[in-house]
């Protein structure tokens, strides 16, 4: 019954006041042990990708309800680009999270209830000005400060990435988040849907990045190498969908 009820049993919506995403390059096979079973690294010629979302979203609340019960929090996410194969053969490109901070008690409660996102809770500053945004956490070891011009902000100096096209690929939206139960062996997949995704590149300022200085993330060179944001996104997260990985 635990199991199934952190299988994201419902769809969600929410609105997104803004997503700031930060993207590191490392090699594929600092990153590869900590998939599960079953998912593999979305990559771009010899790298893999650990990406921070920070996220400040607006009236979470399940799907169909009322927006004045919906939850207002801020949210720093941190993911792996992945691919998964479902079990009738089709190739899904998407995220797995590694772990989840909020600045909120009840978010922190009820997304460790209904996810296996390892939230925990953090205290965060965050400011937005017309072309520039702000996040600062003492208990998190972050700080973050980018700016952008709407016709000349740039990709990251040391980016994998050659130009915007190759690097908007990796910006979203990834339409599924992947969660995997070594226990039952079932693999939940969580389609998101969005609206006016337009991913602006903004030139980063400051970078510091605490869960970035753990391992395995310590003992390599990490290539920031994408940075955008997007604003004012409706959202939803439909019902997860179990696979049983083991068919």
């Amino acid at each position: 019954m635990i199991d199934q009820l952190k299988r994201h049993p419902f769809p969600v919506v929410a609105h997104f006041k803004f997503s700031l995403v930060l993207s590191y390059a490392l090699p594929q096979e600092v990153l590869r042990p900590l998939l599960p079973p079953h998912l593999e690294l979305d990559t771009f010629n010899d790298f893999g990708f650990v990406t921070v979302a920070m996220v400040q979203t607006e009236n979470l609340r399940p799907a169909g309800f009322p927006e004045w019960i919906g939850q207002n929090f801020f949210l720093i996410g941190y993911r792996l680009f992945v691919r998964y194969h479902t079990i009738n053969g089709k190739r899904l490109r998407g995220l797995y999270i590694l772990r989840s901070e909020t600045d909120k008690l009840l978010m922190k409660t009820l997304g460790n209830m209904l996810t296996h996102y390892q939230y925990s809770l953090t205290d965060i500053q965050w400011n937005i000005k017309e072309k520039s945004i702000s996040v600062v956490s003492k208990v998190s070891d972050l700080h973050v400060d980018v700016q952008w011009n709407d016709e000349h902000s740039q990709l990251p100096e040391n980016s994998v990435f050659t130009n915007w096209k190759e690097a908007r690929r990796f910006a979203g939206p990834l339409p599924f988040t992947f969660d995997f139960e070594p226990k039952t062996n079932h693999m939940t997949i969580i389609e998101g849907v969005r609206e006016n995704w337009a991913p602006l590149p903004v030139n980063v300022q400051t970078a510091k990045i605490g869960f970035l200085n753990n391992t395995p993330f310590d003992h390599t060179e990490l290539q920031l190498s994408n940075a955008f944001v997007v604003q004012n996104i409706p959202y939803r997260w439909e019902k997860g969908r179990i696979e049983n990985v083991l068919q």
